[in-house]
Parts: C-alpha cells; structure tokens; sequence
C-alpha cells in the first residue's frame, strides 16, 4: 500500500503485521510555514495505539475519497485530502447549526474545544463524538500560552482534558494552543501532539462570507489544515460553502488525526 507523505511533512515509518503505515512517531519539519507545525510527544503504548487504529482510518479515508468522486483506480496517487478544523467552541448560537451542515454533507471535521466554554454545551460535545467528529484540545481560556508560565499552562490543558473525557469518556490525544503560542518547554509538560495550521481563514477577522471564502480558496492545497472559528455566524455559512466548493474540486474532507496518519 502506497503512504502518502503529509505536504511539509515527512513521517517515520513502521512495520506492523506485514504492512508498512505511516505514524506520527518522528517528524522532520521541511518549508514549513511559521504557523504550522506538528509535535509528537506521546508515550510508546499511544503510538502503538495510533498504528494500530491505521488499518480502521485507511479504510474511513478511502471510503471518504471514494465519496467525493475522485474513483477507487490509483486512488492513493490521486487523493486531495483536507483537515477542516475549529476553534474556541462550543457556542449555542453556531455549534449545531454547523453540525447540522456538516451532517448534511456526510463531512467530519475536528474540533479544538475551549475549556470554559463548554458548561452548558455538553450535548453539542456529546453530538460531535456521535457523529463521527474529532475532539481535540483548546486549553481551558484563550491565553498566550508562552506568557502564562508552565505549570499555569500544563493546569489549563489539564483542566480541558478532564471536561472533555468528563463528558465524552475518553482524553482528547490533540492540542492547539491559541494563537499557535508554544515553545518546546510547554510541550514537554503537555503530553499531546500539538496541531497547527496553513490556512488562515481569518474569518474571526473578516466576519464576511464572501472574504472568508476566496482567502481559503485562494491559499488551500492538497494536504492543508484549515483554520476556522465555530463561534460565528459568516464562519458556519462560509465552512459550508468551502465544503461544497472544494468537494465539487475533488478535496475529501478528513479528521486531523487522518490527515496527519495518511
């Protein structure tokens, strides 16, 4: 079975029953743009986990490929895959409505959930879990990390991690930091791999279905990870149409956690 290298990204490879999967044991950073950038720290038992779960998320990615249109003949030399990601929910206002579209369309998304905005939202986390969505980790209050001091940070991640496994049973293995503020120290302390991104969608600063839309158009590639807020209206409205925009272009919509595997 032919890996497909993560764009700017180069994964170790391992051997596992006869195959050969790509995990995210080490990382080689190439090109890579300032805002993006992937950290491995977990421990052996969860990398074995990872490997194992590939044969499951070959499988899901392949079905999502097909789905999009893009045909089962030398699908792995021809799959445009994409992780759509959100921040700092849930929110009542726009967190089910997106789910709702997202549903619609049979995409999965993941979603980076701020700590303290999750009392009164559990069902919203519960319906992500239910439907297929990844649950990753926001940190517990929209703070440069960097400026918080270690132990303040490691409490906050910590924190978020309990209300999240609180609700849905189990911890969320991703983090990202707000802003993209880390440092190596803080992910020593943070055994999470950490998920940045390449395409900004500044939609919490366009607040413009219109603009939100052609800057993503304009940027995203085969392999990108997708910034975007579920805390705004135009950001439901504008996650939306990219999904159908890019869908209509050959993209399949993936987890990151796929995205970062494949």
């Amino acid at each position: 079975m032919k890996i497909r290298w993560a764009k700017r990204l180069l994964f170790a490879i391992v051997l596992f029953d006869g195959l050969l999967f790509g995990t995210a044991i080490a990382v080689v950073q190439t090109e890579i743009q300032p805002q993006m950038s992937i950290r491995e720290n977990s421990p052996d038992s969860h990398k074995e986990k990872i490997v194992k779960e590939k044969i499951i998320k070959e499988k899901i990615i392949k079905e999502k490929i097909v789905q999009a249109g893009i045909g089962d003949e030398g699908i792995w030399e021809t799959q445009k895959l994409l992780a759509l990601t959100f921040d700092d929910g849930p929110s009542l206002e726009c967190t089910g409505r997106l789910l709702d579209g997202l549903k619609k369309r049979g995409i999965h998304a993941t979603f980076f959930l701020m700590g303290e905005n999750i009392p009164g939202k559990e069902e919203l986390v519960l319906r992500m879990k239910a439907e297929g969505h990844l649950i990753a980790n926001h940190g517990y209050r929209h703070v440069q990390m960097t400026h918080e001091g270690e132990d303040a940070v490691a409490e906050s991640v910590e924190k978020a991690q309990e209300m999240i496994e609180a609700i849905t049973g189990e911890e969320p293995e991703f983090l990202r930091p707000p802003y993209g503020d880390w440092n190596a120290k803080l992910a020593e302390r943070c055994d999470l791999t950490t998920v940045f991104w390449n395409v900004d969608s500044l939609d919490w600063k366009l607040r413009n279905v219109e603009k939100i839309v052609r800057r993503v158009e304009k940027q995203v590639k085969n392999g990108d990870i997708i910034l975007m807020h579920d805390i705004f209206p135009e950001s439901v409205e504008a996650s939306l149409r990219l999904v159908d925009q890019l869908s209509a272009e050959g993209y399949a919509f993936v987890t990151v956690d796929e995205l970062l595997i494949d």
